[in-house]
């Protein structure tokens, strides 16, 4: 019963829609605009840094919230992993939006940020690099997801945390399908601060 509890109330806090909710706090509808994600790249695109700041931590408090559940109700390492893997899911598919929603990058953190923060450390320090050197953020994420569970396996960390890297990254990879695509094709968008701005800032909507 605790470990259900966990998974439900964890995928109910990944569902909370924190880019939705700040945009429209700006009187910006992020499904509209841009890359018509809720997630804080795309409120960088929209809204410029400090919105995209809130909605990156919000996010990833929500993985925070999901380990700190299962460490709370529970107690055990499966119970943290479930705890953030459910938080994950409902960013991704989020109960409020249609079982759509965000690509999970910053609600992982959040969830690593407890488990291994050595780990994130190092992520984070490759994801910065790369979108400093090439601006796409979508490139970053999918590779600082894939080294994950490698810098797990090479520092050693536990045989769980291991496996939810596996999947963690899989999360992220699959979410990035169609940015994968477009990199591929050399037409995915690249990481600036109101290129794609709504309403408030007076620019045109993104066709």
């Amino acid at each position: 019963m605790e470990y259900t509890i966990v998974l439900v109330l964890s995928y109910i806090i990944g569902s909370i829609p924190n880019g939705l909710l700040i945009g429209k706090l700006k009187g910006v509808d992020l499904r509209e605009y841009g890359s018509k994600n809720i997630g804080a790249t795309n409120a960088y695109r929209v809204m410029g840094p400090w919105p995209a700041f809130w909605v990156f931590l919000t996010d990833a408090l929500k993985g925070v919230a999901g380990v700190f559940l299962g460490k709370l109700l529970v107690g055990s390492p499966l119970s943290l992993l479930a705890g953030g893997i459910a938080a994950m899911a409902g960013h991704n598919w989020s109960l409020f939006l249609g079982f759509k929603g965000g690509r999970g990058v910053a609600t992982g953190l959040g969830v690593i940020a407890v488990l291994v923060p050595n780990v994130t450390v190092i992520v984070f320090f490759l994801w910065s690099v790369i979108v400093f050197t090439t601006r796409y953020v979508s490139l970053a994420s999918v590779v600082a997801a894939l080294l994950v569970p490698v810098s797990m396996w090479v520092l050693g960390e536990n045989t769980e945390y291991f496996y939810f890297g596996i999947v963690a990254a899989a999360f992220v990879v699959i979410r990035h399908k169609a940015n994968i695509q477009r990199l591929l094709q050399g037409n995915e968008l690249k990481i600036k601060a109101g290129s794609h701005a709504g309403p408030p800032e007076n620019k045109e909507k993104k066709q």
